[in-house]
């Protein structure tokens, strides 16, 4: 018999109000027990169904680490304890305005017990080795006094970037004087490199002196300590693991620096956040510029070119997850936060509340970090979120793109808010909420459903008028979910919607009197969206396939395509359809059709009569001709370019006998 799972729920003193009913079918539990105070006067009711073998879940955030440690308390005294997992339904649910609407703040606590029975992506890990090797860089004062305080765990290099003395030499470190030049790499495999690096020599008496300057060098380290009070060696710096910076203007950087660097010393894990397909990648073909929407957007510059696609640097990458947001054939894809597990708890949250409140819910993202610690506080001090608004936690919001937006408004959600913790975050979403706005022109969603907003709008209220559409079934990947979607909140099906420049969707349009049809375009489509015809000279073109990467305009030797951004939701999107053709000219020798109509007669004018070859002679007519039948022509005509004379007859032997 399988052990029955047993939900927890606290009022928290009485301070929110909770349905027991909702809440055990949305956990699939087999019984709910609720309580005022499980963190205090109730916690022995914890401790009792830690000591069973069945799986605990208690609604409470705030107190997670309280409960995780009475539960080995639990394991050290009876020999076991139970699978725990927590929850937090009070902060994002539980306490909110005194008006708020009980019915919704019950539908809103089942749908996040719903969505949090889904189970968890699980990212792979790496090992990195650190061997302590740490190398700062800075004024001599600043870098002697940080390579005192980690001397004793460290191997350290300190190369100064002033004249500053040295008063006493030291043998546990090193100390030269340079210029950094250039900087890469991540924790346990920084390279460094330094203009004119002269080593401090420690022998003689007096003041140390430096030798002779080299005029380039280079330094391999793990550590590394950036005291020059300039701007950092690295974009956004933080996500920059083993990499130290001290803001000139903080007091005890120096120490606050040191506390932590010691201890990047030993074997470490990092998760590999992202899944790259280089196959799906367009960035380039045949060294022609493809799509580069991932390397713009890269805040750590984790992402580099590779000839016909990119690679990403698994040490540098911080797992935003904005390259895969942008990605517009999935080549990148994200390990913790896939596409699939996102849609489907969006999908699951909101079908719940719709089942309990009889109207659909809002949406806003938010990061776990400062978005969340945000969420609380307004909870705590303030009304806490509107009583119809789902939270959903991210490591960090640029993760949602366009689909993910548009993903929710299949899912039935009626508006779609993003928490931005900074300008920064306001920034780097701005482009995809323009494009999913761009995409609700023409529907009877305004594109003001869509909307970053600051922490103190979070209580407001919404225009929430109940289902603004039927939920649609979001199987399938980013493009096939946006498209549903859309179309399935279209006034119009016919009319394609225009789109901002740089969209993932679109069409190319061909200049007819510039094309040639030498296909070259078709050759090089990463994505299949052109294609040729087989049995005459024409471009086709697919436009549901097309993610407007560029590499056919910049193949184009006759500058004859245009991208043309926009997003089609007829059907007529779905099938090709040809952009340019022409008849084929056909042999003049045989009738074979071969080569494109126009080109040849082209050639024709341009070289009968105006080329020394192709004055008072049949040549011109080879151009009208087949392989073929222009090797024939060239070898066994009368006037042939290359006919000979007759082949002598073939002796053989009996030719001999008579003689």
């Amino acid at each position: 018999m399988t052990p029955t799972k047993t939900l927890l729920l606290c009022t928290c003193e009485k301070t929110q109000a909770v349905s027991p009913e909702a809440l055990k079918a949305a956990s699939a539990a087999g019984q709910v027990i609720v309580v005022d105070e499980l963190c205090g006067k109730d916690m022995a009711t914890a401790a009792e169904h830690l000591s069973g073998t069945g799986e605990v879940l208690i609604a409470c955030g705030q107190q997670a680490a309280l409960f995780e440690r009475l539960g080995e308390d639990v394991q050290a005294e009876v020999g076991q304890s139970a699978p725990l997992s927590t929850i937090d339904i009070r902060d994002r649910a539980g306490w909110s305005a005194p008006d708020a609407n009980p019915k919704r703040l019950h539908a809103k606590q089942a749908a996040l017990m719903a969505g949090a029975q889904l189970p968890a992506a699980m990212a792979p890990a790496k090992l990195i080795q650190s061997s302590g090797i740490c190398c700062i860089v800075g004024p001599t004062d600043q870098a002697i006094r940080m390579a005192e305080l980690v001397q004793d765990e460290l191997g350290v290099t300190c190369v100064v970037s002033d004249a500053g003395p040295v008063q006493l030499p030291s043998a546990r470190y090193d100390v030269a004087r340079g210029k950094l030049t250039a900087a890469k790499g991540a924790l346990g495999n920084f390279t460094l490199e330094f203009a004119q690096l002269q080593m401090l020599n420690p022998a003689g008496r007096g003041a140390p002196s430096y030798g002779d300057a080299k005029a380039t060098a280079r330094s391999e380290c793990d550590i590394f300590i950036d005291l020059r009070g300039g701007a950092p060696a690295f974009p956004h710096y933080q996500k920059r693991n083993g990499y130290f910076w001290a803001d000139p203007a903080k007091s005890g950087e120096l120490e606050r620096i040191a506390l932590t660097a010691r201890e990047r010393v030993g074997e470490f894990e990092k998760t590999v956040y992202f899944r790259l397909e280089e196959s799906l990648c367009a960035h380039s073909r045949a060294n022609q510029p493809g799509c580069t929407r991932c390397l713009d957007v890269c805040s750590t510059e984790a992402i580099f070119s590779a000839g016909d696609h990119i690679q990403i640097d698994s040490d540098i990458c911080a797992g935003c997850g904005t390259c895969a947001a942008v990605c517009p054939t999935s080549a990148i894809t994200m390990n913790e936060t896939p596409f699939e597990s996102i849609t489907k708890a969006l999908d699951v949250m909101a079908r719940t509340y719709r089942e309990h409140a009889g109207e659909a819910p809002r949406l806003v993202f938010h990061s776990l970090g400062a978005g969340a610690e945000a969420i609380a506080y307004l909870a705590r001090y303030h009304d806490g979120l509107a009583d119809d608004l789902i939270p959903f936690g991210l490591e960090q919001i640029d993760r949602i793109g366009h689909a993910e937006i548009l993903a929710a408004f299949g899912a039935g959600y009626a508006e779609v808010l993003m928490l931005a913790d900074s300008e920064l975050d306001r920034r780097a979403v701005a482009a995809e909420v323009e494009l999913a706005q761009a995409m609700l022109v023409g529907t009877h969603n305004s594109p003001s459903r869509i909307r970053v907003i600051a922490a103190e709008h979070l209580g407001e209220a919404g225009d929430n008028a109940g289902r603004l559409s039927e939920p649609v079934l979001l199987v399938g990947g980013r493009r096939d979910i946006t498209r549903v979607a859309a179309t399935a909140m279209a006034d119009k099906i016919e009319a394609s919607i225009p789109l901002p420049a740089g969209a993932p969707y679109g069409a190319i349009e061909i200049d007819s009197d510039k094309c040639t049809l030498c296909l070259a375009c078709v050759s090089l489509c990463p994505t299949g969206a052109l294609g040729d015809h087989p049995d005459r000279p024409e471009v086709q073109f697919t436009e549901n396939a097309c993610v407007q990467c560029g590499v056919c305009e910049s193949t184009c030797p006759e500058t004859a395509i245009t991208l043309k951004p926009q997003l089609d939701l007829s059907k007529a999107a779905l099938s090709a359809r040809a952009l340019h053709g022409e008849d084929p000219f056909e042999c003049i020798q045989c009738g074979k059709p071969f080569g494109v109509a126009s080109t040849i007669n082209r050639i024709v004018e341009k070289l009968e009569n105006q080329h020394w070859m192709y004055t008072k002679s049949d040549n011109v007519q080879l151009i009208k001709m087949c392989d073929d039948c222009r090797v024939k022509a060239q070898f066994h005509g009368d006037s042939a370019p290359m006919a000979s004379g007759e082949r002598p007859r073939v002796r053989t032997s009996d030719d001999y006998r008579d003689h």
